[in-house]
Formats: structure tokens, sequence, C-alpha cells
């Protein structure tokens, strides 16, 4: 059954058609993926469809009873409700019932002279909730909070940042359980984990999902279905992300072997026509006819693709060296005494929970923030392009013509071949059309402000670049371009972000920032960074059991009865002896090789996976060794001498 039927919907803003005669459906438990270049109306059709925005012609046909809940990028919240006034905002009678136990509950605890009237009352409330399952509500609200990384429920909306308001609205929006859920680019502001727990919760969901994310291991493991907008059109895939991939490819290439047969046909057809053919026969005079409609025909061109080619500039052998860097607010560190010197061909991601300190090391890279001690030396060739996730918003003029802010810059660009261009002919390769370069900034969508200030740090010809959450906001199609852009980048790369396939395309190293402010290095991307983790929490699950299993061992045994009879124990064979005197000696040693191995791969892990793989196996063959020899050396232990 569907829940909601689009037909022949149309959209025009003036300088860009969003959509024509667009139709599609979407069915009680569908996953809808939404995906398209930035600025094609991926969010205006959510705003349409949630009644946000007007429909320049067609219907939306929502099926009676259906509720719908929108979550948008920047959402709208009450600033002076607190966290959790916030989440139950839309729970209606459920929320109502949970505020009167609460004042009633407060009420008997201070008024005990008017307890039986009081009584009654929690009595009926109680029986409604049992009724309603409001029970559960405040647990469910403070389960999916804790998940998504908000542990003070009580604060203020107005006193925290817009990436835990997202948060917030993101929970909001979890906990009504409409029958229909949008998102836009629910991903953003969270954390590698908050993603995870976000995919499987998704999975889990019984009402229909539309949704619009970068993430693209997100859209492949949530999405069974894919809707791609494409300069006004909707093509609908009934398949994940990379069923969508495959399909994309497969049309692509039949347009364009139809587009050449029909050039070549009507080449010849053409030649054909100029030879001067006279129509005095019906067949001649059709097929005069069909050249005709065959040279009218248009062919949609396949969509272009952002080209990032700017130029490089040299770079020398000291980049940056930081050295016992130092960085706390109040009682709260967020980065100790961390020594690292980057290398021209490093290749880094940096990643860790929201607020562990990763915008504050980039901030302190680039001289914006001081650290509290240490130092920060830059070698005298680098010159930093910084993609921050917040400059675009602050350097942004939104009565500024896009041409203006590209040639605050530099009217005149360089490219990678050697070539120079002129900052309008940049922007149309990084999809401006000319009608819209003279436009003013504010017109533009959110993606395409992320765009082109991604253009205005490239054409700066940086040799380090430090991209701060690039995925957000940035279309599919543009992230793959720019990943190809840095394989081929000459010169550092440090990139902080939550996107697992970015930092899977784009990394060889992972700084991972863990509590107390401690940043350890793991060599690889981020899916052998997850493969580390797991040997490590393997490792660590191993020895623990082990400790138990000595523990319980070593304790005395009850006894099974008041008069316990004495057993007076066995001497020791000379073989035992010998035995007990050889685990004394080697346990010692294979622990020392234990601590040896785990300082090595805690401190100065090596960048060969496969060395780093052999380790791990090493380090767990030894906890097990240990185990067992210590287990024996125990029952020998009790044999007489």
């Amino acid at each position: 059954m569907n829940c909601l039927v689009a037909k022949s919907i149309k959209k025009d803003f003036g300088i860009k058609e969003i959509l024509r005669d667009a139709n599609f459906s979407l069915g009680a438990t569908d996953k809808v993926g939404l995906i398209g270049m930035n600025g094609s109306g991926k969010s205006t059709l959510l705003k349409m469809i949630a009644g946000l925005e007007s429909i320049d012609d067609g219907d939306i046909l929502v099926n009676s009873g259906i509720r719908i809940v929108y979550l948008p990028q920047q959402p709208d919240l009450d600033e002076n409700r607190t966290v959790l006034e916030q989440v139950f905002a839309d729970s209606g009678e459920q929320m109502t019932l949970v505020r009167e136990y609460e004042a009633l509950s407060d009420q008997l605890a201070h008024r005990p002279d008017n307890a039986d009237q009081l009584m009654a009352k929690l009595s009926s409330i109680t029986q409604r909730m049992d009724a309603t399952g409001a029970w559960e509500l405040e647990t469910n609200a403070k389960i999916i909070l804790s998940k998504l990384g908000i542990e003070n429920f009580n604060d203020r909306i107005g006193d925290l940042s817009g990436g835990y308001r997202k948060r917030i609205a993101l929970a909001t929006a979890l906990l009504s359980e409409p029958d229909v859920l949008l998102m836009d680019e629910p991903t953003n502001h969270l954390d590698a984990l908050s993603v995870e727990w976000l995919q499987s919760y998704l999975n889990r969901y019984r009402g229909a999902l539309l949704l619009i994310t970068h993430d693209r291991y997100f859209l492949d493991r949530v999405t069974n279905r894919v809707i791609e907008i494409d300069r006004g059109d909707l093509f609908t895939y009934d398949g994940n992300y990379s069923y969508y991939l495959e399909k994309k490819a497969l049309a692509e290439e039949s347009a364009t072997s139809s587009q050449r047969k029909h050039q070549g046909v009507l080449r010849r057809e053409l030649e054909w026509l100029k030879r001067g053919p006279k129509a005095r026969s019906t067949k001649q005079k059709a097929r005069i006819d069909r050249i005709h409609d065959m040279r009218d025909r248009e062919f949609k061109q396949t969509q272009s693709k952002v080209e990032i080619s700017t130029a490089s500039r040299r770079i020398g052998k000291k980049v940056i060296e930081l050295s016992h860097i130092s960085k706390a607010y109040g009682d709260r560190t967020l980065i100790h005494d961390f020594t690292y010197e980057f290398n021209p061909e490093d290749r880094i991601g940096i990643i860790g929970s929201n607020g562990a300190g990763k915008s504050t090391l980039m901030n302190i890279i680039t001289g914006r923030v001081q650290p509290d001690s240490g130092t920060v030396e830059l070698g005298s060739t680098i010159h930093i392009g910084y993609f921050d996730q917040h400059s675009d918003d602050l350097s942004l003029n939104p009565n500024q013509r896009v041409i203006d802010y590209l040639k605050d810059v530099a009217e005149l660009v360089k490219t990678a071949d050697g070539s120079v261009i002129t900052a309008s002919q940049m922007l149309e390769r990084f999809l401006f059309p000319p009608d819209q370069q003279y436009a003013p900034l504010h017109k533009l969508s959110g993606g395409e402000k992320r765009r082109l200030f991604l253009l205005r740090v490239l054409m700066a010809a940086p040799n380090v670049l430090i991209l701060d959450e690039p995925t957000n906001d940035l279309d599919v199609q543009t992230l793959s371009v720019l990943e190809e852009y840095l394989e081929d980048f000459n010169g550092c790369v440090i990139v902080v972000s939550h996107d697992r396939y970015f930092l899977d395309r784009t990394v060889d190293t992972i700084f991972a920032l863990e509590s107390g402010g401690n940043l350890r290095q793991y060599p690889g991307n981020y899916s052998v960074y997850l493969d580390y983790k797991q040997i490590e929490e393997q490792s660590v699950s191993r020895q623990s059991s082990t400790v138990n299993e000595i523990k319980e061992f070593s304790k005395p045994q009850a006894s099974k009865s008041e008069t316990p009879i004495a057993v007076k124990p066995r001497k020791r064979s000379y073989k035992e002896k010998r035995e007990f005197e050889q685990l004394e000696s080697q346990i010692p040693q294979m622990e020392a090789e234990k601590a040896e191995l785990e300082n090595l791969l805690s401190n100065h892990p090596p960048t060969d996976f496969t060395e780093l793989k052999n380790l791990a196996e090493r380090l767990a063959q030894l906890g097990e060794a240990i185990d067992s020899a210590t287990e024996r050396w125990l029952e020998l232990a009790e044999l007489e001498v």
C-alpha cells in the first residue's frame, strides 16, 4: 500500500528548473534514498512533501491518517525548552500523562495531608500510562539521546551548538515514530559510532523512509530503492546504492550507444538527402520527413561532473611539526602532550567522538587557537588550504554575486596542465553555469555553497589540505571527484571526518582521539582501523576471562561436609619438579615479551598491516600460553616438594 503518490510535479525557481512532470510513490515500508547533484532540488522535494514549499503544478496525494515528520538540515527548535522537553514535544497524550504523574508524585511527597485524594488520581494516571505505553517514553528518549552522544538531558536548547540541536531534532523525529519519515542529511554532525547506531535503528524502523545523505555506506545498508533527480527528471532504481551505480552505468552506456547509432544513421540519411532525391513516391516523401524528425530529435546529455583541476605548489621536506601539544578547557582535557611531524606524502584521517577535540587540533595547526603548552612549527614553503565546516557560513556575504566571491581570490586561475583560465570558466567546471554565476549567494543551496567554498580553497593552490568534515552537504558525485583529486594531490592531506567511505578512499593513517586527550595512531584506512580495534578487544576479552578463571581457581573451596576428611597431597615427581622450575622461568619471560609487544602496538605500531596483524596474533598467542602455563604452575604448586 502506498503512503503517498506524487503526480506530474513541477517546480521552477526562474534561474533553474527543479522538477518537470515528476512522478513517484512511497510504499508503507519503503526505505528510499534521494540523490542528485547539489542544487538539483532534493531538499526542495522533501519540503514540498512536508507541505513547507509550494508546488507550481501537479499533486502530492497522501493517504488519510498518514502522519509525516520532516527532519530538515537546519531544524528550528524552541530555545527555551530543555532537551527532554524538546524530544517529548510531539508525544502528545503520553507526555501529558508523564508530566501529570510527576506533578502528582511531587504533591504527594510535600502534602501528605491530602494523600487519599492524590493517591486516587495517581492510580487513575498510572492506569492510563499503562494503556498508552507512556512508561517507556522517557526511557526510550534517554536511550536514543545517549546513542546520539547527548547525556545532559536538562540542558536548555538555546545554550547548545548547531550540531547538538541537529541531533536533538533527530532524536525528536525518531521518538515520534511517524508513518513517513523525511530526513535531510541525518548523518551530519554524528560521529561514526552514532552513524552505525542510526543505521541499525532505521533498518528496524517499521514506517516509510525518504532520506537525503552523502554517506554511501549508509545509503547502501539502509535503502532498498534509490530516486535520482537529474536536471528536472526523476529516475527510480529498485535496489540500494550499489545497485543504482551498476544500473546507472549501464543506462549511460546504452544512452551513449543509442545516440552514436542515431548520429550514424542521420549522417547517412543526410548524405542521401544532399543528392537531391525527388519526393515523387510516398516512400521517398516519408523518408525525407523521417530525416527531418531525426535531425530535430534531442538527446539528454550525460550529467556533467565537477572538474577539479588546480595548480599545485612546491612543498619542502619540513611540513608541520607539533611538539608536546596540550589543550584543555576548564577541567576537560582535549589534547594531551601530542607530538608528531607531518610528512609531504601524509594522508591522515582524524576520528573521535563529537566534542573530542578534532576541530580544536585543526585550529591549533592553522594558528586559529593557541595550545596551552607545546609548539607548532610550519615549513617555509607551506601554504595551508583549510576547508572548515563553518567558514563558509562566516565568510559568505549573502548579497555578493557568485563570480565576485571567487574573484576575491583570483580572476585568473592556473590549472593542473599549466593553462590559465578565467574565474568564470573555473566556475563552469564546478557546475555553476553562466546565468548562475551572477546570482546572489543566498540563492544557492547549502550544498552549492559548500562546493563554491571548496573551489575557493583549492584556487589558492595549497600544498597542505585540511578538510574538516568535507562530506557534509556535498553530493556523492562531487565527493567521488574530490576523492580522485586527493589521490593525485601533491602535498599533505589531513581529514577530519565521520564518513567511513570517504576515509577508506583517502587516508592511509588514522589518528584516534580518545578519552583524556590521548591521540593514538593506527596504520591503514578506517576499515583497517576497525579490524585492529576488533583484534585489540578480543585480546583484552581473553585476558579478562583468564584472570577471572585464575581467581576462581585460587579461591578456597567450600567444604562439602562439616567434618572434612584430610587428604594428604601427593609429592611432586622428578619430572614435575623439573617442569615446575621451567615454568617459573618461562612465565616471566613470556610476560616480558607480552609487555614489550603491547608497548610497541600502543606507541609505535608498524605501518605495514601484515606485520601489524602478525604482531597482534603473537600477542594473542602469548596471552593464551601465559594462561595455560599459570594454570599448570598452580596445579604443581599444590603438590608437596
